[in-house]
């Protein structure tokens, strides 16, 4: 599992905009979201670059942790 810090995360559609960019990557990949903690956790075949990648391109900002 691995966990990114994403910042500007503020409602249901922040969350199914996150999860839908990484799945378009990767169908597969498991995204869970915490708004509170502005934190996204995702199981999946992509690298972290490619996930960071993926949630950047939908305009947030995102770090690994």
């Amino acid at each position: 599992m691995q966990v990114f810090n994403v910042e500007g995360m503020t409602c249901g559609h922040c969350v199914k905009a996150v999860t839908s960019a990484v799945q378009s990557q990767d169908a597969a990949a498991e995204v869970k979201v915490d708004l509170a903690q502005k934190q996204v956790s995702v199981r999946s075949e992509l690298g972290s670059e490619q996930i960071l990648q993926a949630i950047r391109d939908e305009g947030y900002e995102a770090r690994a942790i």
